[in-house]
């Protein structure tokens, strides 16, 4: 079984930086306005899930020996009204500059990039669990 793994440390009350092993940094933030400067954690969801489904449908085209000029995925998830504020529903428009694919193709490409082979789109599925342990920091 293969593990990922961050650090995430806290640098203000509404403020936090995540180290993954390899010292890649990513900010997160509860601001808003101008004081805002990272994306929240619900919306780093998005981004992962458009990311993950980005690189494997690009991947897929090019495979297939399709330019891919440009690319685009906007996410937009409705989240539940109480507490906590889950996505209840993620929309995804994806978008292909491309002068050799086929609307058809891409579509067949995109269902199989988020219900195949995306792994964040696979872990937001109901079998996933959560553990927890609370250490005392030193």
């Amino acid at each position: 079984m293969s593990k990922k793994s961050i650090v995430l440390k806290m640098k203000s009350d509404h403020e936090y930086e995540s180290v993954n092993a390899t010292g890649n940094k990513v900010g997160i933030d509860m601001y808003t306005g101008e004081e805002k400067n990272h994306q929240s954690p619900m919306e780093l969801l998005l981004s992962a899930l458009a990311g993950c489904s980005a690189i494997d449908a690009v991947l897929m085209m090019k495979k297939k020996r399709k330019e891919v000029a440009d690319f685009q995925i906007e996410a937009v998830g409705e989240r539940h009204e109480g507490i906590p504020a889950y996505y209840t529903a993620i929309h995804l428009t994806f978008k292909l500059a491309s002068k050799d694919a086929t609307p058809e193709e891409f579509n067949k490409v995109v269902t199989l990039a988020v219900e195949k082979y995306c792994s964040v789109a696979s872990s937001l599925k109901p079998e996933i669990t959560f553990s927890t342990e609370v250490r005392k920091l030193v």
